[in-house]
């Protein structure tokens, strides 16, 4: 199926009513390719305030939508593919997820290499390219259904998808979106006027899964009676306030806040978003007066930190240079730590 460019709403309930429906046997094996308009979307036990700029969200007319998986925040539009598979366990020779997300991952990357790019799968559910995200990923079992979706990068908005999350004005500059465009790469910045049209990456990754998977694919962009009734009453729910906005809690629940550690290896300035309720530190910006190799490993153990419970902080920091080649020089992995503690104690004060 290739649903085209919906309205969040729209595609959310599509995906449930294909998912139910297979649970229920009346659907067969399915690939899905979908787009989205401008969209802002939520994971499923977000908060729509705490996670988004919803002033640069309502100025630029960017839909906001709740997924129904978990995850973080992201940002979507008609730059990117989306697919989602609907397979029945037995087609898979394991029952764990991460054997899956390889296997499917693999395919997708076969796909993407037929078409001139070196793509292959990261652990956990990464597509790369050079080290850089492709292709982000995700699954779930649900009964005998194995329902996974992905993306593809053909052209992203860096600047853009920064400005759609809840990340502070001054944080948004020059370094800090050209760091964040060191971390993902387009089709086109990899092909540029060589680039393939949606429709032939498309059809690229129709092939290599059914040949992997040795499916006939039956094109037919219409939905079945059983899907459209539960699509009817799904896309109601889900197109709503109710649905949209149950999840929400004050920004006091979740405060910015920020601290200044000196250290022997130089000044360290933390901004953090910190989870009260969760004890969970959200999001964080570190910034400062010191010297570290390479240059990027700020950026890195930002990613890495986010949505770290506070009694996991120095488990995780440990855990993410054990795995980092880095020179810290004067600075000592302890330093991170103190830095962002310092950051939370001060919502006592």
């Amino acid at each position: 199926m290739d649903t085209g460019v919906r309205r969040a709403a729209e595609n959310f309930a599509i995906n449930r009513a294909i998912m139910e429906s297979h649970k229920q046997g009346k659907t067969i094996n399915t690939l899905r390719f979908l787009a989205f308009p401008p969209s802002a979307l939520i994971g499923f036990h977000q908060d729509v305030e705490q996670e988004l700029n919803l002033e640069y969200i309502r100025d630029n007319n960017i839909d906001i939508q709740r997924r129904l998986s978990g995850g973080g925040a992201i940002y979507m539009d008609e730059l990117q593919i989306g697919w989602e598979l609907y397979l029945e366990k037995q087609v898979f020779q394991s029952a764990d997820m991460s054997a899956v997300a390889q296997e499917i991952c693999d395919c997708v990357a076969a796909a993407l290499n037929k078409l001139g790019m070196s793509a292959r799968f990261r652990p956990r559910n990464d597509i790369e390219v050079n080290g850089r995200k492709i292709s982000g990923t995700g699954g779930i079992f649900d009964g005998n259904t194995v329902v996974y979706q992905g993306t593809v990068l053909v052209d992203f908005d860096v600047e853009k998808m920064m400005r759609v999350l809840r990340i502070p004005a001054e944080k948004i500059n020059d370094k800090s979106i050209a760091d964040a465009r060191e971390r993902v790469i387009t089709v086109r910045e990899l092909l540029a006027d060589k680039t393939p049209s949606m429709e032939t990456i498309k059809q690229a990754i129709a092939e290599v899964l059914a040949k992997h998977f040795d499916i006939q694919w039956q094109v037919d962009s219409e939905m079945n009676t059983v899907e459209k009734d539960i699509y009817q009453k799904s896309v109601t729910q889900i197109d709503s306030d109710k649905w949209l906005y149950q999840h929400e809690r004050p920004l006091t629940d979740a405060p910015l806040v920020e601290s200044m550690y000196r250290s022997n290896g130089g000044l360290i300035k933390t901004t953090l978003i910190y989870d009260r309720q969760k004890n969970m530190i959200k999001q964080l910006w570190i910034t400062g007066d010191f010297f570290i190799r390479p240059q990027r490993l700020v950026v890195d153990l930002e990613a890495a930190l986010k949505n770290t419970r506070l009694n996991e902080l120095e488990k995780n920091v440990s855990d993410f240079f054990a795995n980092y080649e880095s020179e810290l020089l004067l600075l000592e992995q302890g330093d991170f730590v103190q830095a962002i503690k310092q950051a939370v104690d001060s919502l006592q004060e």
